[in-house]
């Protein structure tokens, strides 16, 4: 149960953050627009600069859930890969509840209550003369926590099946350092000069 339910998870996790990739190319898009009306038209648009502050919050808060499944967030990891797997399990499976949840649950909880305002009061931008709608994009930050929530939970099932069984249970996307990758084109290099 616990390992369908972390492909579940993780098949969520990063289909959102895939498809939010997008609106990197979306972003990009805007700013190329703008720059063209700002330079070449002398005409720059009002509504731009609130669209890409939009999009740019769209890609940070639903990239969370995605970089946890992948393992691509920043981990202060010079003890940690020290220690076992199944001792690396449980100070994730104690870290999770004493820092993660408490925050994402917040985010989630009190972020449907300000978006929930947002929507009723039809809310706009109020630092640009455009005005442009924001209360759309503010339903990102319990749509975000809840994915965190959901993305959390795995991680919990995650470092249980680690706990129970001394190793890690295999990730559908695995995020690597850049060392690892270096490394392991040179050992691929050195087979092909054997060869």
């Amino acid at each position: 149960m616990m390992k369908s339910f972390i492909k579940f998870s993780d098949t969520l996790s990063t289909s959102m953050g895939k498809a939010f990739s997008w609106c990197i190319v979306i972003l990009m898009g805007g700013t190329v627009y703008e720059v063209v009306m700002a330079y070449a038209f002398n005409k720059p648009t009002l509504w731009n600069f609130d669209f890409s502050m939009q999009m740019y919050g769209a890609i940070l808060m639903m990239s969370g859930a995605y970089c946890l499944a992948t393992e691509a967030h920043v981990r202060g990891d010079v003890i940690y890969r020290l220690f076992s797997q199944r001792t690396q399990a449980w100070i994730d499976l104690v870290l999770y509840f004493i820092f993660f949840f408490p925050g994402v649950v917040a985010l989630a909880f009190y972020g449907y209550e300000y978006a929930a305002l947002a929507w009723k009061i039809k809310e706009t931008s109020w630092s640009s003369p455009a005005q442009i709608q924001i209360y759309m994009v503010k339903s990102m930050i319990p749509a975000a926590g809840t994915l965190l929530i959901i993305q959390g939970i795995s991680e919990v099932c995650r470092s249980i099946i680690c706990i129970q069984e001394g190793q890690w249970p295999a990730r559908m996307v695995v995020a690597e350092e850049t060392e690892q990758v270096l490394m392991r084109a040179a050992q691929d290099e050195d087979k092909n000069n054997v060869n």
